[in-house]
């Protein structure tokens, strides 16, 4: 599954998103709550949108929610099917891109997605509070894998379309709509690392 993205959204098209869907940054954000980064990996951190009073606001939080087993590692992904988010802490991943793996050998072939007709995407994602010693967190959400996805992994990362982020931080339409693959040749792919066969 996705356990690695690409975050190169530049702040100036972040605004002109924002305001183009009429959604409100809070003043005392800039470029630096949206750093660039050619990955981001479990456990590190990345810029996430989430809700403060009627804004959109940037935070930076670690990738993958600490586990409540202590032997485990972060979950990273959660599957979305079926499941009520409405009591849940809400959340969207900016990324240009994200990446699925292809191959038994390592390294293994990588595959980089991006959204189509947009200048980049969010990722649909829960997120938990500092505890402890356990920074602000976040985990993508899953859902089955639309077409554009299928012939790489099995699932897929919930990607939510421009005009329906606020719909997700607020939940103002059902969620079996907004949690679910995008039709065919919404997402391109290129191959951006050839593995071992």
């Amino acid at each position: 599954m996705c356990n690695a993205y690409e975050q190169h959204v530049k702040w100036e098209e972040y605004v002109r998103m924002m305001q183009a869907l009429e959604l409100g940054i809070p003043t005392q954000q800039s470029e630096l709550d949206l750093p660039q980064f050619d990955e981001i990996r479990i456990n590190q951190m990345g810029p996430v949108m989430r809700a403060r009073d009627n804004l959109m606001e940037l935070a930076p939080m670690n990738f993958g929610l600490p586990s409540d087993q202590p032997k485990r590692g972060p979950v990273f992904n959660f599957r979305s099917d079926g499941r009520d988010f409405s009591k849940t802490l809400r959340c969207l991943i900016p990324a240009s891109g994200f990446f699925e793996f292809t191959g038994t050998k390592y390294p293994k072939t990588k595959h980089r997605f991006a959204l189509n007709d947009a200048p980049f995407m969010a990722i649909a994602g829960i997120w938990r509070e500092a505890k402890g010693n356990h920074p602000m967190a976040f985990a993508m959400l899953t859902t089955e894998p639309g077409p554009d996805v299928k012939p790489y992994h099995d699932r897929q990362i919930v990607v939510v379309r421009p005009e329906d982020w606020a719909a997700w931080i607020w939940l103002t339409k059902p969620q079996a709509d907004l949690l679910k693959p995008l039709p065919a040749g919404s997402l391109s792919v290129e191959t951006v690392r050839k593995g071992v066969d």
